[in-house]
């Protein structure tokens, strides 16, 4: 297996700028998120303060950082990223996929996640709730999961579930119709919580009332880092990170709006730098 030097979850302009960076100090570099940069960028009306790209608008941004990382050959990997564990003198960092990647350091920027975790689910993570329907599927061969999704894109993975489980329930969180196997059961509740159950099993307890199964699939486009990464020290919903974004782990860093405000574009790029060069002292 590869063993980068430096790993960058996120793919807004505090990643990109923390990847070229890297590349121009000969490292190599795992840029791991959306091929087309992150949304909230594209979505932007027209950014005023980007210097060297007066009234530019977000999609425009978004191709000159994505062109500029092309020119660096600077390749970006598709792959949802479910946790990063600290081993020593590497990380290991676990894909939706079920690819594991390794890397020297690691460098977060993966935005502020909005989405507000359920009581229960940082409490039974990895002891029956799970960021990863590919990773541990197997865990429940034969038994009864629940998968809670937030975007119809997850559809695929409670369907890959139902191969292999003998039941599965989908709490779909959006609008939309979900095209699922006849053998997925589409529960249409909102749930509240994920509580114990007895005997290793959990609960999903929604305004309609509680199902019980054997494991609970939390599948969001992205996972907050307090739940990313074990032992992450967290200041409300952002990291705790210095001046030189150094996190309480030892080779980890943070840059963007996942350190807190001002939420502004040229602060992520900013940032994204120094981190980028943290990284690079860090692995001297």
């Amino acid at each position: 297996m590869a063993r980068y030097d430096i790993a960058i979850i996120g793919t807004g302009p505090a990643g990109v700028s923390a990847a070229i960076t890297a590349k121009i100090r000969n490292k190599t570099v795992l840029l791991l998120g959306k091929s087309t940069l992150t949304g909230k960028l594209v979505k932007a009306h027209r950014i005023d303060n980007y210097p060297g790209f007066p009234q530019v608008k977000g999609e425009e941004l978004a191709a000159a950082l994505k062109k500029h990382l092309e020119v660096m050959e600077i390749p970006i990997t598709e792959d949802r990223i479910t946790a990063v564990y600290a081993m020593g003198d590497f990380f290991g960092l676990q894909g939706a996929s079920g690819e594991m990647y390794e890397a020297r350091s690691v460098i977060l920027a993966t935005g502020v996640v909005q989405a507000k975790t359920f009581p229960g689910e940082a409490e039974f993570l990895g002891s029956g709730v799970s960021y990863c329907a590919t990773c541990d599927a197997p865990l429940y061969k034969g038994k009864t999961a629940a998968v809670i999704a937030d975007s119809p894109k997850e559809e695929a993975e409670a369907a890959f579930l139902s191969e292999v489980c003998e039941k599965v329930l989908y709490f779909p969180l959006y609008k939309e119709e979900p095209k699922l196997p006849a053998n997925v059961e589409v529960i249409k509740e909102a749930p509240k919580a994920i509580e114990a159950a007895g005997l290793g099993k959990k609960s999903v307890v929604t305004e309609g009332g509680s199902y019980t199964v054997n494991g609970v699939f939390v599948l969001r486009e992205a996972i907050a880092a307090g739940q990313l990464v074990p032992g992450l020290a967290m200041n409300g919903a952002h990291i705790s990170a210095d001046r030189q974004m150094k996190t309480n782990i030892a080779g980890l860093f943070a840059a963007g709006d996942i350190t807190g405000r001002p939420y502004q574009y040229i602060k992520a790029a900013g940032e994204g730098n120094v981190a980028a060069l943290s990284a690079v002292d860090y692995l001297k």
